[in-house]
């Protein structure tokens, strides 16, 4: 593996039975190419050598992302991605060297669940994502609304009113899905004070009450949005500051990954020891596409794992702090 370039063909062309080839590849070159990690790997005096299945791979916690700049190799960031953090906090902050292979990489993510962008009209409201800079969702969104070749997709900061009336004029549009994309707690809001007959749409939260309301459970959450727009289910996102891939529901509870994506579950009380299925477990991801930062971060969210490689997320650690990806707590 010597340039980003030449396993960029590698990336798209993993599978269940290639996956861990390649990730103990990945391990190797970040292992000797990414300072930070490096350092973390001899103080934990690992042989890289020893080093021959998934459950063996040190995971760097994903707090390092706020104290140091994590990268594999030399090249000068693009753009630099920050989670929102609270107010005074350290926040993470992701380097990443091409912003359009983030973005052509999230449409393929979103595209192997659920097809072409031009299939659909994306009505976004993130109204914490847009009153700030550095966001890797807003990034993404900013590209689907492009790539969607649609009029009406679009934000919608403070411009209820016409999102209203842009959702029933869709109502009469065949030709297209339409998709409401919004943070928790700007979909709550909608549903309490506006409940609008949305059967005609699929309603994407991307968790998040960012301090505007009380962290309820993701089951209430979508309990209460089925109820009051009208939506037999709910589907979700999972992203973060740290990953270029993310995961998505399939409007139940159970996270997808795509080919390139796998969680782990760690023991909370010792995180050498990995590999729980269907308990309660520190989640562990392995993203082959932060192939120039770090492929596999411990994260500080808590969930289940199952054989089949679908994941529940419930909730967050004590003490973590309250950050930008899809949790409530559990």
């Amino acid at each position: 593996m010597d340039t980003f370039k030449s396993f960029e063909s590698t990336l798209y062309s993993v599978n269940d039975q290639t996956f861990a080839d390649i990730a103990l590849e990945v391990f190797r070159f970040q292992a000797v190419n990414n300072p930070v990690y490096s350092s973390f790997i001899r103080n934990l005096s690992v042989d890289i050598g020893s080093v021959t299945t998934l459950q063996d791979i040190p995971f760097l916690p994903i707090s390092f992302f706020k104290s140091h700049s994590v990268q594999t190799g030399e090249w000068q960031p693009e753009i630099i991605f920050s989670s929102s953090g609270t107010t005074g906090a350290a926040v993470s902050k992701h380097a990443v060297a091409n912003l359009n292979f983030y973005q052509e990489h999230s449409k393929r993510c979103f595209e192997y669940f659920f097809g072409p962008l031009s299939d659909y009209h994306f009505l976004a409201l993130l109204p914490s994502y847009l009153e700030r800079q550095g966001s890797s969702l807003i990034a993404m969104m900013d590209y689907f609304i492009r790539e969607s070749h649609s009029s009406y997709s679009s934000y919608y900061l403070f411009q209820i009113d016409k999102l209203l009336d842009d959702l029933a004029e869709l109502r009469q549009d065949q030709s297209r899905k339409i998709i409401l994309w919004g943070v928790s707690f700007a979909l709550l809001d909608l549903a309490e004070k506006h409940p609008v007959d949305l059967n005609h749409c699929l309603v994407f939260e991307t968790g998040g009450m960012k301090g505007r309301r009380k962290e309820i459970t993701r089951a209430e959450l979508h309990g209460i949005l089925q109820q009051r727009l009208h939506v037999s289910q709910v589907y979700s996102e999972y992203g973060m500051t740290e990953l270029l891939s993310q995961a998505y529901t399939d409007g139940q509870f159970r996270f997808k990954c795509p080919p390139w994506m796998k969680i782990i579950g760690r023991d909370i009380t010792d995180p050498l020891s990995k590999g729980l299925l269907h308990e309660t477990s520190g989640i562990n991801v392995i993203d082959l596409a932060n192939i120039q930062t770090i492929s596999f971060i411990e994260t500080e969210d808590l969930g289940k794992v199952y054989p089949d490689g679908t994941f529940e997320v419930l909730g967050r650690m004590d003490n973590s702090d309250v950050r930008g990806c899809n949790l409530m707590i559990g």
